[in-house]
């Protein structure tokens, strides 16, 4: 076969021009490509607060499925294991969104030593969420935009002033099929049985990775208690006995001791999730400037400058002093490092460097030795060997995302 010479220099003139535009570097400008941000607003106080514990997702009697959970059994046995803060959500499809003349006018609804929340868990067909709110709030028209678009229920829920949280997310009946865009918050560990939110930690580190600051939550989701007096036991009261107030704990660190405190630490993150009431409590800090003085804590935000930080990770409470924990670091979705801490007060530090461009974030969870709940006293064997998680510590993240 004969190649005209011609023809070759023909091709490789239009094999180098093609090669040529192929080159040449794009005009395009992605407008959402992270920027510099130009305002984070400043660390809060690390020592003016107060650590509070409480349960963000329990059920009484005026939700329909309930059993032997009366208000005021639920404050009592809540004062007795030393929660602090409480918000009772009972289903509002149940009421037809009538939630503040139900579970909010209940004569039992007071408590001198517990913090009430005003709360309810948004029932529908697209999925179920936890309203929060320190002062009552006209609920009804949150049930009503139930099956509007994302961006209506947005608009109410902002203008009610609420918390808005994501309950189990990743549930194969009750899952949240509404946009993350909505909530402040989501249920990273729902019920006593630990393993059964694997799916849900994967969601949580989708959102953050995408920018958004979202604090993890827990809820024991209870609806049953132990029947007592004249009330008569159910095929669902042995459920108590395994999961109940507590199953897990919410830890917020506060400004003070008030409803307000409360809901604003749960938006700001934070916020840590132990086993039960009695399990240490987890606690995530970080030294931006490695002087040994802790700056930040999870939830905290701030812009990174290049610097290597040094990170702390603590049990504060009852631990095993002869048991090891092991610490998992998740940076940015994926696992960083594994740790082993024992001891008296078990703590373990770790350093790396956030990157100045994009996003950065780091969470941890403890696993090891189980803390007894007596008043639950079957739980741990659902919970394992989970300890707590904390929420993580953010560079980078725009507030205005």
């Amino acid at each position: 076969m004969k190649i005209k010479f011609g023809s070759i220099v023909s091709a490789a003139i239009v094999l180098c021009c093609w090669t040529a535009a192929l080159g040449q570097s794009s005009k395009h400008s992605n407008p959402w490509e992270p920027a510099e941000i130009s305002v984070i607003p400043p660390i809060a106080s690390l020592d003016s607060g107060v650590w509070l514990k409480g349960d963000l997702h329990v059920h009484s009697r005026h939700s329909k499925e309930s059993s032997n959970n009366p208000i005021a059994k639920i404050l009592h046995f809540s004062k007795t294991v030393g929660i602090d803060y409480l918000a009772i959500t009972d289903h509002d499809n149940h009421v037809l969104g009538d939630v503040a003349n139900n579970t909010w006018v209940d004569p039992e609804f007071k408590s001198d030593s517990v913090i009430l929340l005003y709360g309810a868990e948004w029932t529908t067909v697209r999925g179920h969420g936890n309203s929060i709110s320190a002062i009552p709030y006209d609920h009804q028209r949150l049930y009503d935009v139930r099956d509007q678009r994302d961006v209506v229920i947005g608009a109410v829920k902002k203008g009610l002033g609420i918390h808005l949280s994501a309950n189990h997310p990743a549930g194969p009946k009750d899952h949240f099929g509404y946009s993350y865009d909505i909530v402040e918050s989501m249920e990273v560990w729902n019920s006593v049985v630990w393993p059964k939110n694997a799916n849900s930690i994967l969601i949580w580190d989708d959102m953050l990775s995408s920018g958004r600051k979202l604090t993890g939550r827990g809820g024991s989701d209870t609806h049953h208690g132990v029947p007592t007096g004249t009330e008569q036991e159910t095929p669902n009261s042995k459920q108590a006995q395994y999961n109940y107030v507590g199953t897990p704990t919410t830890w917020v660190y506060a400004k003070s001791r008030t409803p307000q405190a409360v809901v604003d630490a749960l938006t700001d993150g934070r916020v840590s999730v132990s086993q039960n009431p009695y399990a240490p409590r987890v606690e995530f800090y970080a030294d931006l400037d490695r002087d040994g003085t802790m700056d930040m804590m999870m939830g905290d935000n701030i812009r990174s400058t290049g610097e290597v930080v040094a990170f702390r990770v603590q049990l504060t409470g009852k631990t095993v002093p002869t048991e090891p924990y092991t610490v998992k670091v998740i940076k940015n979705g994926s696992e960083f490092q594994t740790f082993k801490m024992k001891g008296d007060n078990p703590m373990v530090e770790f350093t790396d460097m956030p990157a100045t461009s994009g996003r950065t974030y780091y969470r941890v969870t403890v696993e090891g030795p189980s803390t007894p709940y007596p008043e639950v006293p079957k739980s741990t064997e659902m919970s394992g060997n989970m300890v707590g998680l904390s929420n993580p510590i953010y560079f980078n993240f725009d507030p205005n995302f």
